[in-house]
C-alpha cells in the first residue's frame, strides 16, 4: 500500500519522526529555563545533571541487547512510549529535584533508544546509493516539525500563558502519538544474523568519530543554552526563537546535505563540519571578549544556529557505517554501540565542563570544543570507503 506515492510504512515513520522532533524541540526550548527558575541550580550542578540525563545514552546498547529479539520498529514504538511517559512525569510529578531527575532518566531512556533507530529504519527505505538523500528528507521533515515545536513554545509563553508543565505535556502527547503510529507499521523480523552485541575492528574509525561527536555535542547541548540563560540573561523565548530559526534553515539545508553526502562523499562532509565547528566554538566562547554585549549576543545566536545545523552531519557517519558494514544486520546494532560509546565520553565531558566553568570561566569550556574539533578534522581525513 502506498500513500502520496510513497510506501505506507515510510510515510507513517516520517510522521512519527516529525512528532518526535516536535516534542524534542519543545523540551529543549524550555528545559534550561525550567531548571534555572524551578530549582535555581548552579553551573557545576548543571554539568553534573548530565550524568543521569546522558547515562541512558551509554546504556542504550545494553537495553537493546536485552530486547534484541524485538524488531527495530517495535523497539522504536517502545522507545517513544517510554519517552512520553518520562516527560509526562517531569510535568506532573517534579516538585522535588530528585523525583524530577528520576522521571528525566526515564524520558532520556526512550529518547536515546530511538535516536539511532531513526537512521537505521530510514535507511531501510533507501535505494542503493541514496541513503544520504533519504536521511536528508526525513531530517528535513523533522526540522519542519522542530520549527512547530519551538514556535508553539514561543507563542505559548508570550501570549497563551504557557507554563513549563504545559510544554512538557504537549511534548509527551507527541511522543505517545509517535509510538502509536510506529506500532501500526508492519513489523520487520529481526535479521537472522542479529546478535546481542556488535563490536568489530573494521568499525574502529566509526567508533572514534562517535567519541569525538559525543564530546563536542555535549559541550553545546549542555552549556550553549546555559550561557544564553545565565550569562546573557535571555528568557525562554530567545532559545525557542533560535531553535525556530535553525529549524527553518534546516528545511532546506538538510535535504541538500543528504544529497551532498551522496555526491561529495562522507570524508569531505565530515572534514567540512570540523572546520566550521572550530569557528563556532571560538565564536560562542569568546564573542563577549571581542564585541559589545548586543553584538556578542548576535554572534552567540548565530553560532547556536550553526551548531544546530551541524548536528545533522550525523547522517554522514551513518551512511559511512552502512557502506563499510561487514553484514547488513550490523548497522542497527553498531549505531546503538556508537550512541553508547559517544555518551560514555559525553558524560565525562559534561562533568569536566562544569569544573572548567567553575574554575576558569565558560570561555574555556568552548576552547575545549575547539581542541576537539581540530582532532575531529584530522580523524575525518582518514575516512576511506571500500571500492
Amino acid at each position: 500500500m502506498r500513500l502520496f506515492g510513497l510506501p505506507r510504512d515510510f510515510v507513517l515513520f516520517v510522521i512519527a519522526a516529525t512528532l518526535y522532533a516536535f516534542s524534542q524541540s519543545a523540551v529543549t526550548a524550555v528545559f534550561n529555563n525550567f531548571l534555572n527558575e524551578t530549582y535555581s541550580i548552579g553551573n557545576f550542578q548543571r554539568g553534573l545533571l548530565e550524568l543521569p540525563r546522558e547515562m541512558p545514552g551509554f546504556l542504550v546498547v545494553f537495553v537493546s541487547a536485552l530486547l534484541y529479539l524485538m524488531s527495530s520498529r517495535r523497539l522504536a514504538a517502545l522507545a517513544n512510549l517510554v519517552g512520553g511517559l518520562g516527560i509526562a512525569g517531569v510535568a506532573l510529578f517534579s516538585s522535588h529535584y530528585g523525583v524530577m531527575v528520576a522521571w528525566l532518566f526515564l524520558f532520556s531512556v526512550g529518547q536515546h533508544l530511538f535516536m539511532p533507530l531513526i537512521q537505521s529504519i530510514t535507511m531501510e527505505f533507501a535505494a542503493e546509493g541514496q541513503a544520504g538523500r533519504r536521511l536528508g528528507q526525513v531530517t528535513g521533515a523533522s526540522n519542519l516539525a522542530g520549527i512547530g515545536g519551538s514556535l508553539l513554545i514561543l507563542v505559548g509563553f508570550r501570549s497563551l500563558g504557557f507554563g513549563f508543565a504545559t510544554a512538557f505535556l504537549i511534548a509527551a502527547g507527541g511522543l505517545l502519538l509517535a509510538a502509536l503510529l510506529i506500532r501500526t507499521m508492519k513489523a520487520d523480523p529481526p535479521p537472522a544474523t542479529r546478535t546481542r552485541f556488535v563490536m568489530r575492528r573494521e568499525y574502529k574509525l566509526y567508533y572514534w568519530l562517535s567519541i569525538l561527536y559525543g564530546t563536542r555535542k555535549q559541550i553545546f547541548l549542555t552549556f550553549s543554552p546555559w550561557v544564553l540563560v545565565t550569562i546573557f540573561k535571555q528568557p525562554t523565548q530567545t532559545v525557542a526563537s533560535l531553535l525556530f530559526a535553525g529549524g527553518l534553515i534546516g528545511i532546506v539545508f538538510n535535504p541538500l546535505l543528504g544529497r551532498a553526502i551522496d555526491r561529495l562523499g562522507e570524508r569531505f562532509i565530515l572534514m567540512g563540519e570540523a572546520v566550521v565547528l572550530i569557528f563556532v566554538c571560538f565564536g560562542y566562547g569568546f564573542s563577549r571578549r571581542l564585541f559589545g554585549e548586543n553584538t556578542a549576543l548576535l554572534v552567540a545566536g548565530a553560532c547556536f544556529i550553526l551548531d544546530q545545523l551541524l548536528m545533522s552531519v550525523g547522517m554522514a557517519r551513518a551512511t559511512y557505517l552502512k557502506k563499510i558494514a561487514v553484514q547488513p544486520g550490523d548497522v542497527s546494532q553498531t549505531l546503538m554501540m556508537g550512541v553508547s560509546i559517544d555518551h560514555l565520553f559525553s558524560i565525562f565531558v559534561a562533568s569536566l565542563g562544569g569544573i572548567i566553568w567553575m574554575r576558569w570561566g565558560y570561555e574555556y569550556v568552548f576552547l575545549l570544543g575547539v581542541a576537539i574539533a581540530c582532532v575531529n578534522l584530522v580523524s575525518a581525513s582518514r575516512v576511506r570507503l571500500p571500492r
